[in-house]
């Protein structure tokens, strides 16, 4: 046995016979028998400690030049960390006007870190990153107990190097947690189908249900895909398995529910409104904007979904069967998605009419349904969707390609080795099949091919079904390493500019070494491993290069992108060049500025535009952007950033930054650090009020309240089309004395929600005198004046 087959085998322990539960394979394991159970090889060690160390640095260099990153949620944490009533809500700001629009989870490990490190970047980001070090070892722990550590250490090195994985694990949106959830959940789905373990099965539950407080129902679309496998194939009666079902069922319900209770329980004075939906509901939440409304595009409120023919909305791009391969999402995700889908057929195919408790089978269903409920659901929904929401798809892209790969190696290998029959006996009353010595591979060890059970006369019929499998797996991996390098270098020719090198590289070498695999019996057994290790280095290459210009570049805003800009997508960091979004979109000056002078009209008759905007800039040049300027009337579209950072001449930035003239600091999908007189003015007498300001949209107000450490009002909640304050309400903050400031811009309007920010807006321009602070304009509301000038 070579060095390359030793890598890839790893000898099984036995089960214990007695205890194994009847089954009809034909097949057994051919080291099963009473050999002792045997640990993992010595590399396998010091390799998971490589990968697990790598991961981390990946994930940690240089995390803080994302500064506050997705500065919506920096806030909540920061609120979290100043009040425990803000912690539990998720709320926005410390003083619980409104939360943010998802359960609250993910905010807490950040905000834990925060009270006991203080408020910076590190302190939110590293939790994040070190989610992501746990999901890739809890991955490889999950393959490695039914495919070996080979699959295993495959399974987490492709996940860590994921693009988008990358990405989220270095940021603070609520996939992070997500991902290591859902990954613990496939583990003990693993560990509960093993010996129909109903502790196990209830923590699958109870995991998920966790799963949904930390970002709502994507959480469920795991549901079927872990009930279906365990009831497949648990070592138990049917009945047995459908009661083990419906406590985990119950498991799910109490983890999810005790807060959702909790919430509607609480009289609605008693806490904030709930972000994101418009009957202060976080029932209405769960099921309307984060819920179906992601489904069919019917999000009241929302800033995208069904606003283009094919559905996705300005920020989505198109649904259909290709959208993961797209030019949005292809370089976030898809760089293995192609061979993950050919080997799970692979798989599917070798495995043909196995027992039902087989665990190589039931395993490549259980990534298999992960991988294409969720994906199918992401191509198809019209609501909106991010290319970084396939960071969902990333632990189970990772996991079949490390089987896969694993599986059919082993039987290239198997092809050439003479069938090994069973030993022992067996009495007449209870005869001696495959399954009852071993239904499935030890935890830990290698599953091994399937070998003719004695009695069974492995003779010519057996001899030419080896080596059709054989050569069967042969060509399968060599063209799924062919299908892979071709991916890669359609991909990479999405960016032309980044390392124009690698593209040519990763095609020839992927190539070449498909076609060394196809003569592999003919090479010497030394080259073998180095064909192997080309082979790897052409698939990951693309990723890998894509992952580290990940790193290398700070992301901001709430719409981050992995790798570098593409043609026609988003560009690194914020959105993308100049201010584009997906699909060739492009939002004035990079963001959502101010609007007409109070009593002006939006275009297509919306309601007048927020105070501090142009004086004379016109209507909006899209409509739902409520009084933006046009395009020739302030920031406009040379104001984006550019694609390396640049501003542009009209010293517009991405996220509604400061444009020529007027108008509010930040935008809908990302803020700006406040000028020193602004940040001056906003905390003098800070203690005197509940608010020191309050501004249209929560990533609007997020930028003051993170400079000042005071809370902000986030007016109308993330788009500001939330009903939260309602006129009447702001104006007895204003009565009360609660809020002083009162600053222009941000904001954004479409599909339905209420129009309580622009009412508001509009009464505070008319109401009090404006003043304009290093190009933001602000109202003191302590003092009533004449009406605002532009």
């Amino acid at each position: 046995m070579d060095r390359t087959e030793s890598l890839l085998t790893t000898p099984a322990s036995p089960p214990d016979a007695a205890t194994a539960p009847p089954a009809r394979s034909a097949t057994v394991h051919p080291d099963a028998g009473d050999a002792p159970p045997r640990r993992d090889p010595r590399w396998v060690r010091p390799a998971l400690a490589v990968l697990l160390l790598g991961t981390a640095l990946l994930y940690l260099w240089g995390l803080g030049e994302s500064g506050w990153a997705n500065s919506f949620y920096s806030a909540a944490v920061q609120a979290g960390a100043e009040s425990w009533k803000a912690f539990f809500y998720g709320s926005s700001d410390a003083a619980n006007s409104i939360t943010v629009d998802k359960t609250p989870a993910s905010l807490w490990l950040m905000a834990l870190s925060v009270r006991i490190f203080g408020l910076n970047s590190w302190a939110i980001l590293v939790p994040q990153a070190l989610l992501g070090v746990a999901s890739v070892g809890v991955l490889f722990a999950t393959v490695r107990r039914w495919y070996g550590p080979a699959a295993g250490l495959i399974a987490g090195t492709v996940l860590a190097l994921t693009p988008v994985a990358t990405l989220m694990f270095r940021f603070n949106n609520p996939d992070a947690l997500l991902v290591l959830l859902l990954v613990l959940g496939a583990y003990a789905t693993v560990r509960a189908v093993e010996t129909a373990s109903t502790r196990w099965i209830v923590l699958v539950g109870v995991l998920v249900g966790f799963g949904f407080l930390t970002k709502m129902l994507q959480a469920f679309l795991v549901v079927p895909v872990f009930a279906g496998v365990y009831l497949l194939a648990a070592p138990t009666g049917f009945w047995r398995r459908i009661r083990q079902l419906l406590l985990a069922g119950l498991g799910l319900v109490v983890a999810a529910g005790w807060w959702v209770a909790t919430v509607e329980l609480v009289p609605a004075s008693a806490r904030p409104y709930i972000g994101g939906s418009q009957g202060n509901s976080i029932l209405e939440l769960t099921l309307g904007y984060n819920g179906l409304g992601r489904i069919t595009g019917d999000e009241e409120g929302s800033v995208g979904g069904g606003a283009r023919p094919g559905g996705g909305g300005p920020f989505s791009g198109q649904t259909g069967w290709l959208r993961m391969f797209d030019t949005e999402v292809g370089g976030q995700i898809s760089w293995l998605l192609p061979a993950a889908l050919i080997l799970l057929v692979a798989g599917l195919v070798l495995a043909g009419r196995a027992a039902r408790t087989d665990r190589r089978r039931a395993g490549l269903l259980l990534w298999g349904g992960w991988l294409l409920v969720t994906g199918l659901i992401f191509s198809f929904m019209s609501g909106i969707f991010h290319a970084y929401y396939t960071v969902a798809l990333a632990p189970a892209v990772g996991a079949l390609v490390g089987i896969g790969t694993v599986l059919l190696w082993r039987e290239r290998r198997a092809a050439a080795r003479p069938a090994t029959p069973v030993t022992g006996t067996a009495t007449p009353a209870a005869p001696v099949t495959a399954s009852a010595v071993h239904p499935g591979p030890t935890p830990g060890a290698d599953p091994g091919p399937a070998q003719p059970v004695a009695g069974a006369a492995p003779g010519a019929g057996g001899r030419r079904s080896a080596r059709w499998r054989g050569v069967f797996a042969t060509v399968v991996l060599a063209g799924t390493l062919a299908v892979t390098a071709w991916w890669s270098w359609t991909l990479l020719g999405r960016s032309p500019d980044f390392h124009p090198w690698l593209r040519p590289a990763v095609l020839v070498v992927g190539l070449a070494v498909a076609v060394l695999i196809l003569a592999a019996r003919l090479l010497p057994r030394r080259l073998v491993p180095v064909a192997l290790a080309l082979g790897a280095s052409a698939a990951l290459a693309g990723p890998a290069a894509y992952a580290a210009q990940t790193t290398g570049t700070p992301h901001t805003g709430s719409i981050p992108s992995a790798g570098p800009a593409v043609q026609g997508g988003f560009g690194p960091g914020r959105g993308g060049p100049g201010g584009r979004m997906g699909n060739g979109m492009e939002f004035p000056g990079g963001g959502f500025p101010g609007g007409n002078r109070p009593g002006g009209t939006g275009q297509n008759g919306q309601p007048p535009g927020f105070p501090g905007g142009i004086a004379d800039g016109g209507p909006g040049q899209f409509p739902g952007f409520p009084g933006g300027t046009g395009q020739n009337g302030g920031p406009g579209q040379n104001g984006g950033t550019g694609r390396n950072g640049g501003t542009g001449q009209d010293g517009g930035r991405t996220g509604g930054g400061q444009g020529r003239t007027g108008g509010g600091m930040g935008g809908l999908l990302d803020s700006r650090e406040p000028s020193a007189a602004l940040k001056a003015l906003l905390t003098a007498d800070a203690d005197d009020y509940t608010w020191v300001a309050a501004a249209v949209g929560s990533n609007n107000a997020s930028g003051y309240q993170l400079a000042t450490g005071r809370p902000v009002m986030a007016v109308g909640g993330f788009n500001g089309s939330d009903p939260s304050p309602t006129l009447a309400r702001f104006q007895e903050y204003v009565a009360a004395g609660k809020i002083h400031y009162f600053v222009g811009g941000g904001g954004f309007r479409a599909n339905g929600g209420s129009s309580a920010s622009q009412e508001i807006a509009a009464w505070v321009a008319e109401t009090f005198t404006a003043q304009t602070v290093d190009g933001v304009t602000v109202y003191d509301l302590t003092s009533a004046g004449q009406e605002a000038q532009g």
